[in-house]
């Protein structure tokens, strides 16, 4: 059985809409737009010395080792506070953290906190384009990895990402305020997604996956 690749999915998706077609709508995101690739007036990819997703190495587009991670934030209510969340590409296993303000010290901070214990196990990250990964170059420096970032508005190149974020608002909706978040909260939800059973993994949990990958390597 041959397998469509998530991008072809949402060409599909998007040439229906323009087409006055209705799939858009059984998206998670269904009222964000991105703009279109190569746009002249796109004016993100300002950050300096990024290294594209096309320079990453093609092992990562297999998810069969452990290591090689997406990271993105999810916002709170009124654009205040903001939550690191780090996924591994193989293993599904979420790794969360808030943080006071969409800062790229603060998510630097919070991605070497989250990670340090992988260390010896870790490869590449990749991450969009939003300038909370201007300090992308400490990262890669302390944790010893290769840090990549997708196209812009091409979620598809994240979506192992996309859709943990989307399990994430199933527990933290956007109209829901960070301040109230408590960090023993945040490990629940965390723990919560990392024990759920996944149809990809033939129903294991990521926390399974990643014993098992890990276990592996060592």
């Amino acid at each position: 059985m041959s397998c469509v690749s998530t991008e072809s999915i949402y060409q599909h998706i998007w040439k229906d809409k323009k087409e006055k077609g209705n799939l858009y709508l059984s998206l998670r995101t269904t009222g964000k737009r991105y703009r279109k690739r190569g746009s002249k007036k796109d004016s993100r990819g300002v950050l300096s010395n990024r290294r594209l997703i096309e320079d990453r190495p093609k092992i990562v587009d297999l998810k069969q080792r452990f290591g090689d991670l997406e990271i993105d934030t999810i916002i709170g209510k009124n654009h205040k506070g903001a939550i690191v969340t780090i996924n591994d590409r193989a293993t599904g296993i979420l790794r969360m953290k808030k943080i006071k303000a969409k800062e790229s010290e603060l998510v630097k901070q919070a991605a070497i906190e989250l990670l340090e214990n992988w260390k010896p196990y870790l490869f590449t990250i990749t991450s969009d384009n939003g300038k909370e990964f201007a300090m992308h170059q400490e990262i890669a420096t302390v944790l010893e990895v290769d840090f990549y970032f997708a196209n812009p508005y091409s979620p598809w190149e994240r979506g192992a990402n996309e859709n943990l974020n989307g399990l994430i608002r199933q527990y933290i909706p956007k109209s829901t305020s960070f301040e109230e978040i408590t960090v023993e909260r945040i490990i629940e939800i965390q723990e919560k997604l990392n024990n759920r059973p996944r149809k990809r993994f033939n129903f294991e949990t990521p926390n399974y996956m990643f014993n098992q990958k890990v276990a592996f390597v060592t």
